[in-house]
């Protein structure tokens, strides 16, 4: 990956992680953008972001993420200039929450009366 792909990854989270705060701070308060990855030719760019909540909570948010993916495009495509703006796709980054379940297991070997209750 190039330095100016590294670059424009880092500048699009930011500025898409500002986009959600500015525009939509009470809909957007659990989602945050973790990672941008920028194809090499800059016309798609896959968004990860971490949502808190339940399944059902994280599949809402989600969809509210992809309906206004057209508005969140044009309010980046003011705020920077790129030859091309890349299209969004937006995944789940569950990292998160399986680096919880890890260290869950890894509590629950090293002291397994205190996660039975005993």
């Amino acid at each position: 990956m190039s330095t100016r792909t590294l670059r424009v990854n880092e500048l699009i989270q930011r500025e898409l992680s500002a986009i959600l705060r500015h525009d939509y701070q009470s809909e957007a308060v659990a989602i945050t953008i973790t990672e941008v990855r920028v194809a090499p030719d800059l016309r798609d760019a896959r968004v990860f972001v971490s949502i808190v909540g339940s399944d059902d909570f994280i599949e809402e948010k989600l969809r509210w993420l992809r309906a206004r993916s057209r508005h969140i495009r044009d309010e980046l495509g003011a705020r920077i200039v790129l030859k091309y703006l890349p299209r969004f796709s937006y995944v789940l980054d569950d990292s998160a929450i399986r680096g919880s379940r890890i260290l869950n297991l890894l509590d629950a070997v090293e002291h397994p009366k205190k996660v039975r209750g005993e």
